[in-house]
């Protein structure tokens, strides 16, 4: 038993976790919780100021298991990059975005990987979270670590471990999801899975690094091709005068062969929109072509300009161009009862709907403001939502459905309502100012 493996079987290891947002904190909480100590390392010193405060910066951990892990000196924050050579483990939990023409951008990765390595030490294990292309850990990861003249698998230890957050889902916990582990060599993952077993109920332990990698695109390449199906059926039953959403709930009836997945405004959150495309990328390497994925991106990516189009058309029929008109969007986050907004398709809808010059505001109880993003900054303030408010819009553009929303008060007052998410399925008046897109 080498060192790394004694502290870990003695429960004495230090947990390193690279990026506290919305993979990090929660693994963070689950060490914690498991009585392990934790250093959370980040670039953002308001973030890092208010955990150290006891506060927690993502709703669905509540201040006070983050004020628990902080009093019981379980776990605190720092930008210090230095304090990496104190932890026996550093977990990487930071963002794999698509540039824009759709290419892995894994500046946040390498960037991580070249400030770990002048850090690294002997014995240490370094896991990646973050989602990315069979080939990530090995081919990239571990030589720019070896720059500090140590060698992966025999000085120090390397593994891939998928994030599978679902924030906002109360049936799963990081604690409960099982976790798929793969090790650069099999003493990798021995190490990996020995210490992911202390705060996770179960670890899935697979043969290679890129196993692990590809297990984790395969998840979401699955969910964006059938959501991309149901999409161009909610299009073409449109045009049949037949209800995509009734004919799913039908068809979920059947007790084997058949797997639910629903329609809306475009995809959002940080999986589904862009992992898939890091296999095309990878793929393309191996003059393989991936046309499933491909045109699943094409209909999921179209979605906004279709929502837009049906709006156009429900003002037209009541006299009213978009140009000139009011509206409001309502939810920004890209599911229902969050406040992530990280590819969210509301934002790509107000940005059209501005364009075509439309007047636009937007309602999120979660979203207070928005915030500046990558390739978005909208500076727009939530608007209280009131019925005499509701009424004053030409046309209410239901993006997100938040399970605090009145849709009965909704639709009574508003003019015109879009509705991308059959959110107003259950209210029975005044159906004729409801319109599916």
């Amino acid at each position: 038993m080498n060192i790394l493996e004694k502290k870990i079987s003695e429960r004495k290891a230090v947990v390193g976790i690279l990026g506290l947002g919305y993979v990090g904190l929660p693994l963070a909480r689950e060490f914690a919780s498991a009585g392990i100590k934790v250093v959370g390392f980040d670039i953002d010193e308001p973030k890092i100021k208010k955990l150290n405060s006891g506060k927690s910066i993502l709703k669905h951990i509540p201040n006070s298991q983050v004020k628990k892990m902080v009093d019981d000196k379980k776990f605190v924050a720092t930008s210090n990059m230095s304090r990496l050579k104190s932890v026996d483990a550093i977990l990487i939990c930071v963002p794999t975005p698509l540039t824009k023409s759709r290419e892995p951008d894994m500046q946040f990765v390498v960037k991580s990987c070249e400030t770990i390595s002048k850090y690294i030490r002997k014995n240490q294990l370094v896991v990646l979270e973050s989602t990315t292309y069979p080939g990530t850990t090995r081919e990239l990861m571990a030589p720019i670590l070896e720059r500090s003249g140590l060698k992966a698998g025999k000085d120090f230890f390397m593994a891939y471990s998928p994030e599978r957050e679902d924030p906002g889902n109360a049936n799963f916990t990081t604690k409960t999801i099982p976790k798929v582990v793969g090790g650069l060599t099999e003493k990798c993952l021995e190490i990996a899975c020995s210490l992911y077993e202390i705060a996770i109920v179960n670890t899935v332990p697979v043969s290679s690094v890129e196993a692990a990698e590809a297990t984790k695109i395969l998840e979401n390449v699955y969910r964006c091709i059938n959501i991309a199906m149901v999409n161009e059926l909610k299009m073409v039953f449109d045009r049949m005068g037949i209800d995509v959403w009734e004919v799913i709930k039908a068809a979920s009836t059947k007790p084997f062969g058949f797997n639910p997945f629903y329609p809306g405004p475009g995809l959002g959150g940080h999986c589904i929109p862009i992992d898939p495309f890091y296999l095309t990328w990878k793929a393309r390497q191996y003059g393989m072509p991936t046309r499933f994925i491909e045109l699943a991106g094409e209909i999921n990516t179209d979605m906004p300009n279709y929502v837009i189009h049906r709006t156009m058309e429900a003002l037209n029929e009541k006299r009213k161009s978009l140009k000139g008109s009011k509206v409001l969007v309502l939810g920004l986050a890209y599911k229902k009862d969050i406040d992530d907004l990280r590819e969210s398709p509301s934002i790509e809808l107000i940005e059209l709907l501005k364009e075509k010059g439309a007047k636009v505001d937007y309602n999120d109880p979660f979203i207070p403001k928005t915030h500046k993003q990558r390739e978005h900054d909208l500076k727009m303030k939530s608007r209280k939502l009131t019925a005499k408010m509701i009424a004053s819009y030409d046309a209410v553009l239901i993006s997100t459905a938040h399970s605090e929303y009145d849709y009965n008060m909704i639709v009574k007052n508003a003019k015109l309502v879009i509705d991308t998410r059959n959110a107003t399925a259950n209210v029975k008046s005044n159906r004729s100012k409801i319109v599916k897109a």
